[in-house]
């Protein structure tokens, strides 16, 4: 039996939704026009005005907006509302440039909360959960949005925030979680806290759990569903078009529905931004028809998916986009290849290995260097010197297989890897430093 939120418009018949799309499109293009002065140059550049937006049709001729124009734009160049009108800001966790940072007014958080109780909804939460957010709180939109989400879907909500792994665990069993948010390579760090602890998925009463804000594979997912008991979800979002619950995944587990009264979806070709047709693979874009305070035309996510309106048997009509598979930005061109981190991870977990690893790219005598770091478990870690040897030549040429290149394996001992509590550092290029 599938949970619905807001039924009317998850379900809703695709002509009508498009209807709302369209009239939703006109106005805020209309009140981008005449209030967002950076959008408006862009506008006027490409010769374009609001009167040639009449539907979502026209979107193409819109110009994109980009992390570039973001950054140009800091603070308060792309408020399209009076600060006075402004209840909140959020930011990204800013590892490159100046941060970005979101404005909302009260009418965006509610419509944000709203899409983060769908999410919740749709992983089986009903006022009858206990929610315990482990997401980062702050400046970090994951803590506040599903805080949010909960409180509107009525579940008692723990506001856990992350870290203190052990105190997580003693709430988590003390006031008998049954959802648990957070990124996944947390959840998968409470999952070994929890086996080290000498306890089972049975000591907890968790069912289910909502992970986003970082890359994750579905043998990742397997992992963390046995080692919690529970169902993993999926759920995608940035800063800049509001934070977690842009989309989110159903029962299915086949791809998350986007919330297509809030957000339109488009796949460009990356290189020559041309719109591809549904089904193609390329990077998403989003503009943001309901947002008054910060409404982004276009904004280019760097996210690489599929989208597809193939029937879902959750009876929901929103389209669905893939579990990102990559990015134009942080794939990894080593010795001329395409490398996503991703790929790597879906080999270690293929091998026994849990998704503790570090890549490290650099450049020697101009020459692309890429070794990959690999915890053991404590069982891996009792091998003899010849032994751990042979493991990782095995891995070595498993990658290869995959990448088609070469890396040097460095199997490390045992929690070794820094743990993340947030987002998981996976990649470190020192090639920057040389270029």
């Amino acid at each position: 039996m599938e949970n619905y939120w807001n039924k009317e418009i998850e379900c809703m018949p695709r002509e009508e939704m498009k209807k709302l799309q369209d009239e939703r499109l006109v106005k805020q293009v209309k009140h981008v026009y005449e209030n967002v002065p950076y959008y408006k140059k862009l506008m006027d550049e490409k010769g374009v005005t609001p009167d040639d937006i009449k539907s979502t049709d026209d979107l193409h001729k819109l110009p994109f907006l980009t992390k570039a124009d973001l950054r140009d734009a800091y603070p308060y160049g792309l408020l399209a509302k009076p600060l006075s009108e402004c209840v909140r800001i959020q930011s990204t966790s800013g590892t490159t440039g100046r941060r970005v940072v979101a404005f909302y007014t009260q009418h965006d958080v509610d419509l944000w909360e709203d899409c983060c109780a769908r999410a919740i909804t749709a992983a089986g939460g009903t006022n009858e959960d206990v929610c315990q957010v482990a997401y980062g709180y702050g400046l970090f939109t994951g803590g506040p949005g599903l805080n949010g989400g909960s409180h509107k879907v009525g579940c008692l909500t723990l506001p856990m925030s992350s870290g203190n792994t052990e105190r997580q665990i003693q709430f988590m069993r003390d006031l008998g979680s049954t959802i648990l948010c957070c990124t996944p390579s947390y959840a998968a760090y409470i999952g070994e806290t929890l086996k080290e602890m000498g306890l089972t998925p049975d000591d907890i009463k968790l069912k289910a759990g909502i992970f986003g804000a970082e890359p994750w594979t579905e043998e990742m997912r397997r992992e963390i569903e046995k080692s919690l008991g529970i169902k993993a979800y999926d759920i995608y979002g940035l800063t800049e078009t509001s934070g977690p619950g842009v989309a989110f995944e159903c029962s299915e587990q086949s791809g998350m529905h986007i919330n297509e009264d809030n957000f339109i979806a488009e796949i460009i070709d990356p290189d020559t931004g041309e719109v591809l047709p549904e089904g193609s693979k390329g990077e998403l874009v989003f503009t943001s028809i309901t947002k008054e305070a910060f409404p982004l035309l276009r904004y280019r996510t760097r996210d690489i998916c599929v989208l597809s309106r193939k029937k879902c048997s959750c009876g929901r009509t929103l389209i669905k986009m893939s579990k990102p598979m990559g990015r134009s930005d942080d794939m990894l061109i080593i010795r001329g290849v395409n490398v996503f981190p991703s790929q790597i991870e879906t080999v270690l977990i293929e091998q026994g290995y849990a998704p503790n690893y570090q890549i490290e790219v650099d450049r020697v005598n101009n020459s692309d260097t890429l070794d990959v770091y690999v915890e053991m478990n404590e069982e891996q870690f009792t091998d003899t010197v010849k032994g751990i040897q042979d493991k990782e030549k095995a891995l070595t040429a498993a990658i290869k297989q995959i990448l088609g290149i070469s890396p040097k394996v460095h199997l490390v001992s045992p929690k070794t890897i820094a743990r993340s509590e947030g987002k998981a550092v996976r990649v470190i290029d020192k090639r920057k430093l040389h270029d």
